[in-house]
């Protein structure tokens, strides 16, 4: 052994082992665990609700989608809503996360999450028995009702998971834990679509929100179990401003150029994003006629095939990607790559492409994309990162998703090509977002 190495290993204060948990700062290990479960257990949840959602977004049984009381509505005045029914979730879901972000912000702002986590997590299980019985009865209207749920329980539960995170562990230790609790995630996310694809068939739709409701019961115990961490941890620390005010954020992103370059790379991203989920839906709907059961089935394949992407990715290219070739033209590479696609869905929109496409766009989003955005976070005053981005990912986001469902409206009277021709253009302002987020990050401090 050469001197030099003793001295390394000495000067760290114990023999490195073998095995890379073994390293961790100490006290960190069973918070580690419970974490990983924790974030394990939310994913798994999530993925399990979310191709019933996708799946009520392309039904063609209007009635399992809407009230009988707005379908008669609509109709009395000459306007069948089946017509327009992912444009009316989706407006839905805008005025909803719209109405429900300043609770949000004023829970995480007044209330440590230990607090009030355990009671979100069991008002939403309540939620999820609820649906079994409405969907199970066949209950009119539990679609348009449980699509928007979904949307609430991604920002209540699944957002605020990384928050709680930050109050467990401190900076350093964050550094080291992080990309374990990460792994759990992406595992989550395997097994949700996994057990859906499963037993949607043998067990139905209804059974599979019991399934959920479960794992996030699990999600529960986890919670209790790092509230002690998460108590020592919270001494005298300052809280508030994590959930954002929305006005004060969108007067940030009006004032600077980085944020301006990132709000319009998320809203041309959203944009490609609803074009294809739109068309993807509408192939849906007309194989799936009313079979739910085929639809469910059908997404969780899609969200499995994604997240497996996703996993090789993140284990094989993600971090050198950003390493080597630095945020700004990491960024470019999924721009560039929706660009070819909708390219190729112009001139041959074949329902297998559509799916590969989406698959490719979506992965690209989850691994490369959203990462490369999230480092420069990490550059940037906290107001950025609390307002702005919370701004951002609410009003922008869910504002292109509404822009771009009634977008699609209108263009697919012209059919597919004209849609994925339109869609080009809409790549092109992605493409332009991702470059001047490129160039204007660069001029951070690293």
């Amino acid at each position: 052994m050469t001197e030099r190495l003793q001295r390394t290993r000495a000067a760290r204060g114990r023999w490195p082992s073998r095995r890379p948990l073994a390293d961790l700062p100490g006290g960190t290990a069973i918070p580690l665990v419970w974490s990983f479960l924790y974030f394990f257990f939310l994913l798994t949840g999530y993925y399990v609700l979310r191709p019933v959602r996708d799946a009520m977004g392309a039904s063609a049984d209007v009635a399992a989608v809407f009230p009988a009381s707005m379908i008669d509505w609509f109709q009395a005045r000459g306007i069948s809503l089946g017509d327009f029914t992912l444009q009316v979730l989706f407006t839905g879901t805008f005025v909803a996360m719209l109405l429900l972000q300043p609770v949000y912000g004023a829970l995480v702002s007044r209330f440590p999450r230990r607090v009030f986590l355990p009671v979100v997590y069991l008002v939403f299980i309540a939620i999820l028995v609820g649906f079994y019985f409405a969907f199970d009865s066949g209950t009119s209207g539990r679609g348009a009702a449980f699509f928007i749920f979904v949307a609430v329980f991604n920002l209540f539960a699944v957002a605020v998971f990384w928050s709680y995170m930050a109050d467990v562990f401190a900076n350093e230790d964050a550094k080291r834990v992080y990309g374990y609790i990460g792994a759990g995630g992406t595992l989550g996310g395997l097994l949700g679509p996994e057990l859906t694809t499963w037993l949607v068939e043998p067990l139905g739709v209804a059974n599979m929100l019991l399934i959920s409701a479960a794992f996030l019961g699990l999600c529960l115990l986890c919670i209790v179990m790092l509230m002690p961490h998460a108590r020592r941890r919270e001494g005298g620390q300052r809280r508030g401003e994590i959930g954002g005010d929305i006005l004060a954020g969108l007067r940030l992103v009006a004032r600077e150029p980085l944020l301006r370059a990132i709000a319009l790379l998320i809203f041309f991203g959203v944009g490609v994003g609803t074009l294809l989920y739109n068309e993807q839906a509408a192939i849906v709907r007309s194989l799936a006629a009313d079979d739910a059961r085929v639809a469910v089935a059908f997404y969780s394949r899609l969200d499995r095939w994604i997240n497996w992407l996703v996993l090789i990715v993140q284990v094989l290219l993600t971090r050198r990607l950003l390493v080597h070739l630095g945020v700004a033209k990491v960024l470019m590479i999924p721009a560039l790559a929706i660009l070819a696609g909708y390219m190729l869905l112009a001139a041959s929109p074949l329902p297998l492409l559509i799916a590969i496409v989406q698959v490719g766009t979506r992965a690209g989003e989850f691994a490369i994309g959203k990462p490369a955005r999230e480092t420069i976070y990490t550059r940037v005053a906290a107001e950025w990162r609390y307002k702005a981005k919370a701004a951002i990912d609410t009003v922008v986001y869910r504002g292109g998703d509404l822009t771009f469902v009634w977008v699609h409206k209108l263009l697919a009277a012209g059919g597919s090509h004209v849609v994925f021709g339109a869609g080009i253009l809409v790549a092109a302002a992605m493409t332009l977002g991702a470059w001047r987020v490129g160039r204007e990050q660069a001029r951070l401090p690293e």
